[in-house]
Parts: C-alpha cells; structure tokens; sequence
C-alpha cells in the first residue's frame, strides 16, 4: 500500500447530512428506469418470501435452474478480458473465515478487473467495467491506513514485500484501445474500499485530491463521461449511517460529491444485456451484487463472497483446515467475512451462486465463479496456496 497523504474519514454523520429525499437514501441514488439498459429478473423473488431459513436456501437451490434458461437464452457478450490490478494481504481469519489451519496472519488476494463488451439489440455498442477499482484512492481505506500506521517505520518496507501492483484502470484500457468516453456502466460487487471521485466527476471541489488532480478548486471533470455506476440500493442506503463493523471497509463521505445523474440504484436482479447481469447477492455487504456473464464455457458468476472457487466446494480444497472444517459443520461453503453482518444471508448467497454456474472446463469439481479478489499463492503466508485459481473470467 502506498503511503498516501492521510486524511480524516469522512463520518457517516456528515454524509447523512448532506442527503435528501425519501427516507434515508441519499440525493445520488436514482431510480432504475434512469438505466440505459435493464430488465429485472423475478425468478428468486418466491426465496425471498420464503419465512423458514431451510426453506429459503431450498428455494434458491430450486428456482436457479429457471433462471439459468432465461439467462443463457438471452445470449452471449461479444468480448469478456480480465485484467489484473493488485495483489495485496487480507487477514486469513477474514478470506478463509473459521476454517484456515494456517498459521500466517494474513493470505494475498489479487484483485481483477473484468471488461464485458455487446451490442444491445439495437445495434448500441456497451461497454461494461467490473471492479474497476481505482487502487491509489482505494488506499486510503480506514483499515488500510490502519494496517500502514501500525507497521510504523516498517510500512515501507512491508508494501514492497506484501503488494504487488499490476496495472491501473486505465493503463489496461488504454492496452485494448478502450476509450474512456465509450464505457457504459461501472459496476463493483460492493463499495468496501472504493473511491469513484474521479471516474465519476463531483459537483464540488475536492481538495484532499489536490496533489493527484491539480484541481482543487473546481469540482472533479469525470473520467468517464458516459458511465453510470449500477448499484443495489441496499448498498447506498448503508452507507448513510454506518454500522461499526462497517466504518472500516467503507470511504462513505467520498460518495457525497459525486454527481447524482451518475449513480443508478438497482432493486434486485438485474439484466444488462445478452448474456450479461447483476445478481442480488447480499451477504458479504448488505447489498453486495455478483456479476453474471455467459460464454462459451458456460455461466460464470463473479463476487467476493468467496475468496476462491473452492471455498464453494470445500469438500475438494487442500487448504489445511478447509475440508475439515467443512465435514465437521455439515457447511457446503466457506465464507470471506470481513463484516460478520449477515453470515446466513450470504450463506445462501454463495449457494446461489454456485446453483446458477456451470463447472469448470479445467476441472469440474470447481465451479465457474471467479473471486473478484481472487486468493493467491505467495510465499509469505504459509497454508493459504489455493487449491484451484482461475486466474481469468471466461477462459
């Protein structure tokens, strides 16, 4: 991690106070018919209902199925790339929750970037960006500024052994001939770390940017002129007032300058286009969504609700700890929990998303759903060597 200038968080307070409108959603959030694109799907709405928690998970298990019809009827994106961004350390007991035997504080994680192209059916061309996470602001994350402070003189020295930066979000458009003005949507999973300031344009001056944008004076001219960032509502109306367990993956108070127009709040399961959605999946946060996409090989679903493919599977992992874990509490998956909010919630959400995917072409005991923060062999953290990794959404 970059030591970046540090600055006071934002309290949730503040942010609460500079929102209006009906209840506690914020100005920013605006309705989906502003979408340029969206259909939402209702064939997980009967789990929802469900008041038994057994019943839940069976009806989620039950009714994927139809939705898998619909979805790969639609069709397929034109163009799926993945593109790597940074490889950074998470606390083990977040990523492998209560099942890693591994001695080491923390496991790496590389976080992606996922480029979805298609051309809606009016011959529109789309371009969506999935997580991409602008990782310089993203730095300045309470908790990651937390873990520098408490290196102390040995912060530096720690980021070069323990991060690893790939790419920034526009060094890899750039690489495809991606122009900024041609990106449609920006969709992450959830909003644990993120800054989108700059990707979205402000309607005030930010000057705690100053030393990166050399506007300090004038509102933030969006990167991506074009783009609306798609969000579930649940998640924006968290960030209002944050729960303690929350104050520490959030930068909230970055998201009150952001222009309005920009954000579109989604209720639900949502599609984009032929082969391409967002699927409600809460758990991880309160509105975290998974990204959808279907290729050639089949479905694939994309969240952090796991750190790898086999923590849906854990009866095939070789992580120390894993499987046993697994046998021993009759669990089918192994959560990353970081915020220990809604841990039956996105236990039925992993089931979800494994139910909807296909498994892997490499190897069928995995299945197809790629960590957006994917776990990571590395030599400092003893036991954590994922068992399978997918390195690449589509392949």
């Amino acid at each position: 991690m970059t030591l970046a200038p540090e600055r006071p968080a934002a309290s949730a307070t503040a942010l609460a106070g500079r929102s209006t409108g009906p209840g506690p959603v914020p100005a920013l959030v605006q309705p989906l018919d502003r979408a340029p694109a969206g259909r939402r799907w209702q064939h997980f709405d009967a789990a929802a209902r469900e008041t038994s928690a057994g019943r839940r998970l069976a009806a989620v298990r039950a009714l994927a199925h139809d939705w898998r019809a619909d979805f790969t009827a639609s069709g397929r994106p034109d163009t799926v790339l993945t593109c790597d961004l940074v490889t950074l350390p998470y606390p083990t007991r977040y990523g492998l929750f209560r099942a890693a035997a591994s001695p080491a504080p923390y496991l790496a994680i590389t976080n992606r970037m996922v480029v979805v192209r298609w051309t809606d059916d009016d011959g529109t061309r789309r371009t969506l960006l999935f997580e991409p996470s602008d990782i310089d602001l993203g730095e300045r994350t309470p908790f990651f500024q937390d873990l520098v402070a408490s290196a102390g003189p040995a912060a530096g020295l720690l980021d070069r052994r323990l991060t690893t930066r790939h790419g920034r979000v526009l060094e890899h458009l750039r690489r495809l001939g991606i122009a900024p003005e041609e990106v449609d949507y920006l969709v992450f999973d959830h909003l644990h770390t993120q800054d989108v300031r700059r990707w979205l344009g402000t309607t005030a001056p930010q000057p705690d940017l100053a030393g990166l944008t050399g506007w300090p004076d004038a509102p933030l001219e969006p990167v991506f002129p074009n783009a609306r960032l798609l969000v579930q509502r649940e998640e924006l109306e968290a960030m209002v007032d944050l729960h303690p367990f929350q104050r520490p993956w959030y930068q909230a108070g970055t998201f009150a300058d952001v222009r309005p127009d920009a954000v579109v709040a989604l209720d639900g399961d949502v599609a984009l286009g032929p082969g391409v959605g967002v699927l409600s999946t809460p758990g991880h946060t309160v509105g975290n969504q998974s990204l959808v996409v279907h290729t050639s090989t089949g479905v694939w679903a994309s969240s952090e609700n796991a750190v790898s493919a086999e923590c849906l599977v854990p009866e095939h992992s070789r992580i120390p700890g894993v499987a046993r874990y697994a046998r021993r509490w009759g669990q089918e998956v192994v959560l990353n929990s970081n915020t220990p909010e809604m841990l039956r919630e996105q236990y039925d959400s992993m089931v979800k998303e494994k139910s909807v995917v296909d498994p892997s072409l490499r190897d069928p005991r995995f299945p197809q759903f790629f960590p957006s923060s994917e776990l990571t062999a590395v030599r400092w953290s003893p036991g954590t060597r994922p068992t399978f990794i997918h390195g690449a959404l589509g392949g």
